[in-house]
């Protein structure tokens, strides 16, 4: 019987599992948002809201806590000083996992969007590629330069 046996195994071997969870984790908090498979970000999401738990406090002990589990300390920083302070005033429900209609290329699997709850998309203006004159007609060749030589 399983009884208490809760939690995503993804199909991984613990040590694997755990440091999978610890990455996903880890760019959760410093990008806001992760586009992962629908386990994956159900897996992480209890993971990233205890995180955030922690950083609220703002504790030397927490803070130790939450390097314990993400390594950098940039991570850390950003979590105590940017994330979590956001999130002061809510008792949980950080974050949402929003079903794409995407799949992953290569199996196929069902693509979701993992974020923070206050996350506001932002749309880039594509670069504008400027092609020279001197590509077109090289053709991707390098010039020949002539060289005079001196008499």
């Amino acid at each position: 019987m399983r009884h208490l046996k809760g939690g995503f195994k993804l199909r991984r071997n613990p040590s694997h599992r755990r440091s999978l969870l610890r990455n996903l984790t880890a760019s959760m908090i410093e990008k806001n948002r992760i586009v992962t498979t629908i386990a994956k970000a159900k897996a992480v999401r209890p993971i990233v809201e205890k995180m955030i738990t922690i950083g609220k406090s703002g504790s030397l002990a927490d803070k130790r806590r939450a390097l314990a589990y993400l390594y950098k300390r940039k991570t850390v920083k950003v979590l105590f000083d940017e994330v979590a302070p956001r999130f002061i005033d809510r008792n949980g429900g950080y974050t949402r996992i929003m079903r794409t209609d995407l799949r992953r290329k290569g199996d196929g699997s069902e693509l979701a969007i993992l974020e923070f709850i206050d996350y506001i998309f932002e749309v880039k203006e594509k670069k504008s590629k400027a092609k020279s004159k001197d590509k077109d007609k090289s053709k991707g060749k390098p010039k020949k330069t002539v060289v005079e030589s001196a008499k």
